[in-house]
């Protein structure tokens, strides 16, 4: 607060108010405290320090719009505050009204002109609007301001400069801002920057050259900033290394992290979640217990909830979850991590699940825009706007797997594209997707209101949802419609239960005739398969001979713990008892963890599995770990969670999937293949079936290995794995949907006509 230029004086009753509420705030009594500052105010009126702080309480509440209202009272009692004004400045950007941003940090510069936080704050707004040489200014007046201070705090100003513009893609104008402050890290006499601040600009820097394809030289400036000593900054580069997947370099940062500051409930807690993200689950479980013993963690219970999903034990998990969720204030994120978990559960139905997305997510559609509301050009003669909104182009992640080829064939003729990307990770494949863009706006600081705005700014027609409820998920975004037509499609196996979501796409199989009860949206229904597999990688094919025919016959599967449910894992002990001699290869990022070994070993042994027949393996490099389908003779599908990437990366390497249709879009994704493969037989009715179609398969070697030679060649010919006819259907349902959008519009309008009349 500024002393100087607020009124803190008042009567007795206004004082003793307003100290009362200071006392709530620092509390995070949010409610309490607001109520106590209008207290103050109603006794002494001219304490805009009060006002001040009934806006501050009013933002923390995210209730935006009277927060806005107080920051104005607050200004009609004092005019001159630079506080008022600053934050003001931050809550219409957080709003998506940036000139009205720009406008109150203008306001605070002239009242306080020495200050460097507003101009900083114009400074970064202003870049955000492409208003660059105003911009520089604005920056540059900050930077003499910090100076005027310390050199540190102006190299402070530089570093938060470069945040920013990473924040938005411009990691070039970064690595310029980070210079800038290593300049600034030299004093009078040239003293060297303190170590600790230059191992967090080298993580800076690192990310930076990450960012701009230079990878041996971020991975040096990482490596450099891992002598630090300081326990944020080793924090810092764990979470940077996992999020670039180097997670043997990050585990390896948090471990020090423990040793250096062994008395910190917090570095042990950050090794625990470390570990779990990495599938460590015994050690991960270890550190949790340790930062537990030192402090309570109020995320404990919600990072064991993860680890009995990554388990395999995803009732446990979901119980966890909706505890948390019916407690007071419960963080509403635990919606989507509910929503997600339910899609494993053996215990289930297809309709309980859908009946639970509905529930889950039916309140967020309150204070939603309307259709009406969205002023477009007539389509017709103009280029459909297609929006993505994804945080997943990068690494080896199944939307990305799916997704490149599609942006790489997208009629530009017909689209044009706008990338919005919600994700922090970045790699080639990052890039790849970026050049391939028309449109790519970096919007993971951008919350959904501020998202929103930019989509309708950009004029958007279409929205497509690759995300549903899986990480860096924007649920709200879609429920309040940021679209005038808005559709899921490949991030998220099933209906997402979402108010406002119009439409999801499936096919015949997925999503077939007569379960239109399941899905909250309308189906729009592709021919084939609803997912294209058509890698721009190459996998050498195994080249498949008489050996593979002869070796005991070798069941598998690729695909994470969480799907290996109980009921899967009794149905693959019954292939095992049902073929004599065969094998089990069981490869997954858990099974690189001894202890899940040992778990999953037990629950297979309690089935009557011999583990003799059992093979476990953990990761290693996508390239590599799919040379090792070769080691496959045929898959196994789980259930209820069937797989998605890893069978039609089975099959792509020559491997055909046993699976059963079940009653879902999730439970359906293996039959969907399988028929659009031309395979039909494959795919079993019940759980005896599964059985006999394993025992029938295994007992003709020759017609397998016959199967299996040709596989990929067969896969090829066949309409499903075509890319470019994929890309046209999937084109196709997009123009549907603006058609059918366009007429229930018009539909409307002439309702409402008719009523005015």
């Amino acid at each position: 607060m500024d002393s100087a230029q607020n009124k803190t004086s008042g009567t007795g009753d206004a004082a003793d108010a307003f100290n009362a509420a200071n006392a709530a705030f620092r509390e995070g009594q949010w409610e309490r405290a607001l109520a106590l500052y209008r207290s103050a105010i109603d006794s002494d009126g001219t304490l805009d320090t009060a006002a001040l702080q009934c806006a501050r309480c009013l933002v923390q509440l995210e209730r935006w719009m009277p927060a806005r209202e107080a920051f104005a009272a607050t200004l009609r009692i004092n005019p001159a505050n630079y506080s008022a004004w600053l934050e003001a400045g931050h809550l219409c950007r957080r709003m998506g009204e940036e000139q009205q941003a720009m406008l109150s940090y203008q306001r605070a510069i002239d009242q306080a002109p020495q200050r460097y936080e507003a101009p900083l704050a114009l400074a970064r707004t202003l870049e955000l609007a492409g208003n660059w040489d105003v911009a520089q200014r604005a920056y540059a007046h900050a930077v003499q301001a910090a100076a005027a201070l310390s050199p540190s705090l102006a190299r402070e100003v530089h570093r938060h400069m470069a945040r920013y513009r990473l924040e938005r893609g411009d990691a070039e104008r970064a690595m310029q801002s980070l210079q800038e402050a290593l300049i600034l890290g030299k004093g009078p006499e040239g003293d060297a920057v303190d170590p600790e601040d230059q191992a967090d600009i080298q993580i800076d820097i690192g990310e930076c050259l990450i960012r701009l394809g230079a990878m041996e030289q971020g991975l040096l400036a990482l490596t450099s900033a891992s002598n630090a000593q300081r326990e944020s900054t080793l924090a810092r580069l764990a979470a940077l290394s996992l999020r670039y997947n180097l997670w043997q370099e990050a585990i390896a940062v948090s471990r020090r992290n423990v040793e250096l500051h062994p008395g910190s409930p917090w570095a042990h807690w950050n090794l625990a979640y470390l570990l779990n993200d990495c599938w460590h689950m015994e050690e991960a479980e270890a550190a949790l217990r340790q930062a537990e013993a030192m402090a309570p963690m109020p995320g404990a219970r919600a990072l064991r909830a993860s680890m009995a999903s990554r388990r395999g034990d995803a009732d446990t998990a979901l119980a966890l979850y909706q505890e948390m969720a019916r407690e007071p204030g419960a963080d509403p994120t635990l919606a989507a991590s509910i929503a997600m978990t339910s899609l494993y559960s053996d215990k289930l139905s297809a309709a309980d699940v859908a009946a639970l997305h509905r529930r889950l997510f039916a309140p967020l559609g309150a204070g939603a825009r309307s259709k009406a509301s969205f002023v477009r050009e007539p389509i017709a003669g103009r280029r459909i706007r297609l929006g993505l909104v994804s945080a997943d182009f990068h690494h080896q992640h199944p939307v990305n797997l799916f997704m490149q080829p599609v942006l790489r064939e997208l009629d530009r003729s017909r689209f044009e594209l706008f990338v919005y990307f919600t994700g922090t990770s970045y790699d080639a494949q990052t890039r790849f997707a970026r050049d391939r863009s028309e449109h790519w706006v970096e919007v993971s600081t951008l919350n959904c209101e501020q998202l929103a705005k930019r989509i309708d700014r950009d004029g958007v027609d279409v929205l497509l949802d690759l995300a549903g409820h899986t990480d860096a998920q924007r649920t709200l975004l879609y429920a309040r419609r940021a679209a005038p037509v808005q559709a899921t499609y490949l991030g998220y196996p099933g209906s997402t239960g979402l108010p406002n979501m119009d439409w999801i796409v499936g096919d015949a199989v997925v999503t077939p005739e007569g379960d239109e009860a399941l899905f909250s949206e309308r189906v729009v229904r592709l021919p084939g398969a609803v997912f294209c597999y058509a890698p721009e990688a190459h996998y050498p094919y195994p080249p498949y001979g008489p050996s593979h025919g002869q070796r005991p016959l070798t069941f598998g599967s690729f695909n994470n713990v969480p799907k290996l449910t109980e009921h899967t894992l009794r149905l693959w002990a019954q292939v095992l008892a049902a073929v004599p001699g065969s094998r089990l290869l069981l490869k997954a990022p858990s099974m690189g963890d001894a202890s899940a070994v040992a778990a999953f070993g037990k629950r297979l042994e309690g089935l009557g599995v011999d583990l003799a027949r059992v093979e476990f393996r953990g990761p290693i490099a996508l390239t590599e770990m799919m040379a090792e389908y070769a080691d496959v003779d045929i898959a196994l599908d789980p259930v209820p969670y069937n797989g998605g990437t890893t069978t039609l990366q089975a099959l792509w390497m020559g491997v055909p999937v046993i699976t059963k249709r079940g009653s879902s879009f999730v439970s359906r994704m293996g039959a969907s293949f399988m028929t659009a493969a031309g395979l039909p037989e494959w795919v079993a009715d019940d759980d005896a079936d599964y059985v006999r179609i394993a025992v029938q398969q295994a007992s003709n070697r020759k017609a397998l290995l016959t199967l299996k030679k040709g596989l990929r060649k067969r896969l090829q010919g066949r309409p499903a794995w075509d890319v470019v006819q994929h890309t046209r259907n999937l084109e196709a349902a997009i123009e549907q949907m603006c058609a059918e959008s366009d007429q229930s519009s018009s539909l409307a309008a002439m309702s409402g006509n008719k009523t005015s009349v």
